[in-house]
């Protein structure tokens, strides 16, 4: 039995060493003597250094020291950034993550730039977008589930005027010409529309369109006559107000 074990511990070790890893790190630290040494005069021997000559101070790191953004070429349309044959300037990690490991863009050289820019001509036909920024426009405006306050005493008709109002409450500033209600018009004040939603259509630079989700509450004046608060309603499940999940087919109204 003991003959057993010492023979399958024979192998084993147990002072194992762990290999230190030798790697090149690129760091370069820029210092200046705060006491100058003499200079030696020629033909002689050099002074001895004092404890004083060894004393530093710290001019530059270059650990901590901002780097130049890169110029890349884009290869095809970013949202947020550019169409293809930009030529932007991120900073490197932005760049290097979000484009150049993708195949969004490539690194800014004079050939880049003159095959992209002939490759940009031919796609500039294709590609439909107004900015670097409308497609996000368009992203966010769809995510939001807009509460439009109507009164709960007076009548009233929905019009642009009121989506917009309701827009700039939520952060979001839109131009009445660019708001396109549905065909059928929206009267109240009427409690079977309460929290019902319904699309409009927002245009972005004449060009993109968003579709617009919205829910309409009725507000009053009198404490005693409002509706109860619900918390986070746009969380909650609601019903169309034109009978069907699709939105209507918005029409293009005359200002």
């Amino acid at each position: 039995m003991l003959a057993s074990l010492t023979k399958a511990f024979s192998g084993v070790s147990l002072c194992t060493t762990t290999r230190i890893l030798n790697q090149q790190t690129r760091n370069t630290f820029i210092l200046k003597r705060r006491t100058p040494p003499k200079l030696a005069k020629k033909h002689e021997k050099a002074p001895k250094l004092r404890g004083r000559h060894y004393v530093y101070d710290l001019i530059e790191d270059t650990t901590t020291k901002k780097k130049p953004n890169l110029e890349v070429v884009l290869t095809s349309f970013v949202e947020g950034v550019g169409s293809k044959g930009d030529v932007v300037s991120l900073k490197p990690a932005v760049a290097y993550n979000k484009l150049l490991l993708p195949g969004l863009a490539v690194y800014k050289t004079p050939e880049a730039v003159a095959r992209y820019a002939v490759e940009r001509d031919a796609a500039a036909e294709q590609e439909q977008h107004s900015s670097a920024y409308a497609q996000r426009t368009v992203n966010k405006l769809e995510q939001l589930t807009l509460a439009v306050v109507m009164n709960k005493d007076h009548p009233w008709v929905i019009e642009r005027w009121h989506i917009g109002a309701s827009l700039r409450k939520a952060g979001f500033y839109v131009p009445n010409e660019a708001i396109t209600l549905p065909d059928a018009p929206i009267e109240g004040p009427d409690l079977l529309k309460q929290n019902k939603e319904f699309f409009c259509t927002v245009t972005i630079n004449n060009l993109e369109q968003a579709k617009l989700r919205c829910r309409i509450h009725h507000w009053s004046t009198e404490p005693s006559e409002r509706l109860p608060y619900v918390f986070e309603h746009w969380k909650n499940q609601a019903e169309p107000l034109f009978g069907d999940d699709s939105a209507p087919v918005p029409k293009q109204q005359q200002q």
